[in-house]
């Protein structure tokens, strides 16, 4: 069991929901890590009184070291302090909540310090899968997914010899736009996509979710996770997120992990994992709950899953290119720049024009075409 840890996104929603974790079984917070967010900050680190702070925008470091001058906290700034946050003396894990790309480089940080990684930014392996595992192996560190689909999964195959899994199954929510088509979504607005069903999540997840992005962003990320082709990881809409993904064994058995729509199990399991503890997290009441309903993703009105599983299976730097395009397409969404049916199209016509490499890429590859993507979008 993880027993002191640094966290990376400390104020967004899985950063303050590890915290709550943390706090109930009294696990060590030696680092947290921030863009901008000082005022959360400052509570957090008055509460927990970690080692070691970073707030990456460099120009609030001034006021947050201010707020704190009472406390016994060493503050730091910019990527050299999301490094040395990533690879601090006595942290055992490193749970990677930053949002997008930008937490690659500080789960490869983590990773050479020969940290585990609790892994909830899905963009790392998506743009970097192959590097990133093989860091792993290099440095023999563990990988624990705490996105909840990923960490179902991961909890289905417990028990599970490995080599009788025949497919895996990612449940959707279906985001805010489930059974809409194309014409209902030529006006839609910033605020009608931020309107998830079940999830309290970020403004850049819960749009890439409304679009569907998030799960082809998944199925990439269980492709590296788990091993498995592009074609053995089926995607199911369940709109209630109850059953939080399934796995389909040789024998045609299905297992699935059920549970409240509440990330504080998978960020848990990640930092106890194997034991099971008690968790902050009310019981499933399947009765209450009454019905559980299924459908196909509608892939003609939801483009961006099938440009993700085509990015997959052209490897190298294109699963990359429709990240940086997706996360600078929602960029601009977020600003009213461009509309919702936009963001698709967008990501479709850069994965479909990128020349790259289908080989196996190096890190600077993977970052400086990651650059290379958002400048073209958001410079055009």
């Amino acid at each position: 069991m993880t027993k002191n840890i640094a966290i990376l996104g400390s104020t967004g929603s899985i950063g303050t929901q590890t915290l709550d974790v943390a706090r109930m079984h009294n696990i060590k917070v030696s680092a947290l890590t921030a863009n901008k967010n000082i005022d959360i900050l400052e509570q957090q680190i008055r509460e927990f009184k970690p080692h070691l702070v970073c707030i990456t925008e460099e120009e609030y470091a001034s006021r947050l070291k201010a707020a704190v001058s009472d406390v016994d906290v060493k503050i730091t700034s910019g990527i050299s302090g999301m490094k040395e946050a990533a690879q601090l003396e006595n942290v055992d894990t490193v749970v990677n909540a930053v949002v997008g790309a930008a937490g690659l480089l500080p789960t490869m940080y983590a990773i050479e310090a020969k940290k585990n990684i609790a892994l909830a930014n899905k963009e790392t392996l998506v743009a970097g899968g192959g590097v990133v595992t093989e860091a792993v192996k290099r440095h023999n560190v563990t990988l624990y997914p705490v996105d909840s689909e990923h960490s179902a999964i991961f909890q289905c195959l417990q028990g599970c010899s490995a080599n009788s899994l025949k497919k895996i199954i990612l449940t959707a929510s279906g985001g805010a736009f489930f059974g809409k088509t194309k014409n209902d979504l030529k006006n839609v607005t910033v605020e009608q996509a931020l309107q998830h069903p079940n999830w309290n999540m970020g403004a850049k997840i819960t749009i890439d979710s409304a679009t569907m992005m998030n799960k082809g962003l998944e199925v990439i990320e269980a492709s590296w996770l788990f091993n498995m082709p592009e074609d053995q990881i089926d995607v199911l809409i369940h709109r209630e997120s109850i059953i939080h993904s399934m796995i389909q064994l040789k024998d045609n058995a299905v297992i699935a992990q059920l549970g409240t729509a509440d990330m504080r199990i998978p960020i848990q399991y990640a930092l106890t994992y194997p034991q099971r503890l008690p968790s902050p997290v009310k019981e499933l009441d399947l009765s209450d709950i009454a019905k559980l309903t299924f459908a196909k993703p509608d892939n003609d009105t939801f483009q961006c899953l099938d440009i993700c599983r085509k990015a997959l299976r052209k490897g190298g730097l294109y699963p990359a290119v429709a990240n940086a395009a997706n996360e600078a397409a929602v960029e601009l969404f977020l600003k009213q720049k461009i509309s919702f049916g936009d963001i698709s199209e967008i990501v479709g016509n850069t994965v479909e024009k990128f020349r790259g490499s289908e080989q196996e890429c190096s890190l600077e590859a993977i970052l400086s075409t990651d650059m290379e993507i958002r400048k073209q979008i958001l410079n055009q």
